[in-house]
């Protein structure tokens, strides 16, 4: 039987210790603070976004939300990131994704000032990702890192692999692995024999988005499995990238679905936003 990563509890950790930094801000008259943007009506944004304002109060961040009508054009949207880049009380901008189509979602994350991107994804703090030396980092790729080092899995020396190449996701988790000094493979749809591939991973994290694309026969008994999905199969369930029920009888470790990496997920959010509120204030 493996061990279950639990999202819950490692979140709740992370979250806890914030708490006194967020408090320390607050009481040193620089209360950390999140801009968040959302562009139009879609359900998953809407219950995404308040799940990331319950996560501040819980904290101590104090939230600004600006919701824009679907129809609202791309240089309102600039406009209004602007606004929010000049604020010395506005610690950390969000843009919830995707936006509608006609506005270019590139631009609008170019637009964030580096110094409040607290989701990690302007060009500038890719750079410093890659090279190390990084303010932020990507909020699911970093709690992925989080969970490994809560429950002690080491990633030194360990054959890793990474199926799914986004931006968001696949290169910057592989990125982090490689610091740890994990062997990486990154893996997608041109990758052939791709289980053969992921039998030799000790850990194997899976962000493809398709549901429950990982099984039992891909990977080799005792690996470590992150499941970075979010689907729903056929008969409407919720699940994960990884087909839980053949993988977790092999595995020595691994994410449920829900209640693993999308809980740390936010719980990254809320640090890079405490972090961004104590670099803005020298604190």
């Amino acid at each position: 039987m493996a061990i279950i990563l639990d999202g819950k509890v490692v979140s709740q950790k992370v979250k806890d210790a914030l708490k006194t930094r967020a408090a320390k801000l607050a009481e040193n008259g620089n209360p950390a603070a999140l801009a968040v943007i959302i562009v139009g009506d879609n359900p998953a944004s809407r219950v995404y976004v308040n799940g990331k304002k319950r996560d501040c109060e819980e904290i101590g961040i104090i939230t600004e939300e600006y919701a824009l009508p679907a129809d609202a054009t791309e240089a309102e949207v600039l406009e209004l990131v602007n606004k929010l880049n000049n604020r010395a009380d506005m610690s950390g901008i969000l843009v919830q994704l995707p936006l509608p189509a006609h506005i270019n979602e590139e631009k609008i994350i170019n637009a964030i000032s580096p110094d409040k991107d607290v989701d990690a994804f302007h060009p500038t703090n890719v750079g410093k990702i890659m090279i190390g030396n990084y303010d932020f980092l990507p909020c699911t790729p970093a709690g992925v890192m989080a969970m490994l080092d809560a429950y002690d899995i080491p990633v030194d020396g360990k054959e890793c692999v990474v199926i799914g190449r986004s931006n968001i996701v696949g290169k910057p988790q592989a990125m982090l692995l490689l610091h740890k000094n994990g062997t990486v493979t990154i893996c997608h749809s041109r990758t052939k024999n791709l289980a053969e591939v992921t039998r030799r991973a000790d850990i194997v994290v899976v962000a493809i988005g398709k549901a429950e694309f990982l099984t039992g026969d891909m990977i080799k008994p005792g690996a470590v499995v992150i499941d970075v999905g979010m689907n729903k199969n056929v008969d409407g369930k919720l699940v994960g990238d990884v087909n839980f029920a053949e993988c977790e009888p092999i595995a020595a470790a691994i994410t449920p679905v829900p209640g693993g990496v999308g809980l740390m997920t936010r719980a990254i959010l809320m640090e890079n936003t405490i972090i961004a509120a104590e670099k803005a204030n020298n604190a």
